[in-house]
């Protein structure tokens, strides 16, 4: 392993020579991919440089040991001996764990789209709730949350709701999020008092630039209507809003939540790049096989990944059988805590993988 950590910091510190150099200062676009490498490069490098640093403190320690008289002296350095040594396997899992290729992904934004399932009005208001906790999820975050469509529901909450999320990494970690979402409690409209199921699926999309997808133009049929709902005398009287269907996989995606008609083709835009981009990774992952088989944050809409039960104050998350409480998750902060488990499920399924 030491020269395979070795080559690593060597071809570390090159790039942090590259990045001193005059012409690629002078190269935005080079210099932030170089920067974006040396970024995602450095956890490694530190544990790796660890590692090495304890190997050859306890080398160092044994020949000292071999000329050491003193009983005293002796102990001290069989001390520093062991003390390294415990270092080592945790050290070994993180760096290889931190060698297993990173989801190219992960550094993205994303866009989420969250629609009511079965349960009539109850699960239109679920939807609403589960945009909520997202929302109060991304606030403690230092993340920013922007509607792109949404189409309200008759008794509160949403028929469908598409957001974007930008931030720091944002989707590494909303990705665990996709799938559906199952709540039994007593709805408001319920005068019997009785317990409802009711569902609703979330979609998290990474965010597609123009570069992963080249969408031509001749491939799209755009339709341009009056938006409906609240939002004043225009709302109504100018075809502001936006359809695009993309005719080769018959994709539809529309939006009139934006001022112009402009805003909402962007917009549109936005959503079909991340669609179309979703569906090429879900048959590149087909192909891989095996990676997509895993329970582990694949992103299935069509499998129940939550349940969220109000009567039993109890939140589980069938992936892994994480419990949480129903209050702490859909209406507190507790989310963080179930995409951690989440997380750490995934890393342990993927460090078995590797070894």
């Amino acid at each position: 392993m030491r020269e395979r950590l070795e080559k690593i910091i060597a071809a570390y510190q090159e790039l942090e020579q590259k990045l001193m150099d005059p012409a690629v200062v002078s190269n935005p676009k080079e210099y932030a991919r170089l920067a974006k490498e040396h970024a995602s490069q450095g956890e490694l490098v530190t544990k790796a440089r660890e590692y090495l640093q304890a190997l050859d403190d306890i080398e160092a320690a044994k020949e000292m040991l071999h000329e050491a008289a003193d009983a005293d002296e002796k102990a001290m350095l069989q001390e520093d001996i062991s003390a390294n040594e415990e270092k080592l396997p945790a050290l070994e899992e993180d760096i290889k764990f931190l060698l297993i290729p990173a989801d190219p992904n992960d550094e993205k934004d994303t866009i989420v789209e969250i629609r009511a399932g079965v349960g009539g009005d109850e699960a239109g208001i679920f939807a609403g709730d589960l945009y909520k906790m997202y929302e109060r999820f991304a606030a403690s975050k230092g993340w920013k949350i922007e509607v792109l469509s949404s189409s309200p529901s008759d008794a509160g909450g949403f028929k469908t709701i598409e957001f974007k999320v930008t931030g720091e990494r944002v989707y590494s970690v909303m990705k665990y999020e996709s799938g559906v979402h199952r709540v039994q409690r007593i709805p408001k409209t319920e005068a019997q008092g009785r317990i409802q199921t009711s569902t609703a699926t979330v979609a998290v999309l990474p965010e597609a630039d123009e570069i992963d997808i080249h969408i031509e133009q001749s491939d799209l049929r755009i339709d341009t209507y009056c938006a409906s709902g609240p939002g004043g005398q225009c709302v109504n009287t100018t075809y502001s809003a936006v359809r695009i269907t993309h005719l080769p996989t018959n994709t539809v995606v529309q939006s009139q939540d934006q001022r112009s008609q402009i805003q909402n083709r962007e917009v549109c835009m936005q959503m079909l790049r991340a669609r179309l981009y979703e569906m090429e990774l879900e048959k590149q992952q087909a192909e891989q096989g095996a990676e997509r088989l895993s329970q582990i944050g694949h992103g299935n809409r069509s499998e129940k990944i939550r349940t969220y039960n109000q009567p039993q104050d109890r939140v589980t998350d069938h992936r892994i059988g994480f419990n949480s409480t129903y209050n702490g998750v859909l209406l507190g902060s507790n989310l963080a805590d179930v995409i951690d488990a989440l997380a750490a499920a995934e890393r342990a399924e993927k460090l078995a993988q590797a070894v």
